[in-house]
C-alpha cells in the first residue's frame, strides 16, 4: 500500500498536530490553531485545510491565515486569479500569502502576532 506523501512531511504533521489548540492570553487575546487534511487541488496543493487566528478580548478576530476560499477579486488590469487560496486577513484587509511549508507559515503567523499584541 502507498504512503500518503503527508506522512513524510513533519512540518504538515506538526500543523496538524496543532488542530483545534487554542492559546489564551493575560490581556485578553487568544489564538486558534485549526488544520485538516483535505483531497489535495489546485487551490489547496499541500492537502491542508487550515485556519490560524488571532482573537481581541471582544472575540473579534484581528489576524487570519487561512486558505478557506479565494480571497481576492479580478484586478481591472490584470484578469488572471492567484490559483491557490492561501491568504492573510489584517483587520479587515485581505493580502496574499504565499504558502512556502508549514512551518513558514506557523513562524509568519506568530511573527503576525507579535507585531499586534
Amino acid at each position: 500500500m502507498a504512503m500518503d506523501p503527508i506522512d513524510n512531511d513533519y512540518e504538515l504533521l506538526t500543523l496538524l498536530e496543532l488542530n483545534d489548540i487554542t492559546f489564551y492570553y493575560k490581556d485578553g487575546y487568544w489564538v486558534k490553531f485549526e488544520a485538516w487534511r483535505v483531497r489535495p487541488s489546485k487551490h489547496v496543493p499541500h492537502g491542508i485545510r487550515y485556519s490560524l487566528t488571532l482573537h481581541d478580548g471582544n472575540n473579534t478576530r484581528i489576524i487570519g491565515y487561512d486558505n478557506a476560499h479565494h480571497s481576492l477579486p479580478k484586478s481591472k488590469n490584470y484578469k488572471a486569479r492567484k490559483e491557490t487560496w492561501d491568504h492573510v486577513h489584517k483587520k479587515r484587509k485581505v493580502h496574499s500569502y504565499e504558502f512556502d511549508s508549514a512551518s513558514q507559515l506557523i513562524e509568519d503567523f506568530w511573527n503576525t502576532v507579535y507585531e499586534y499584541t
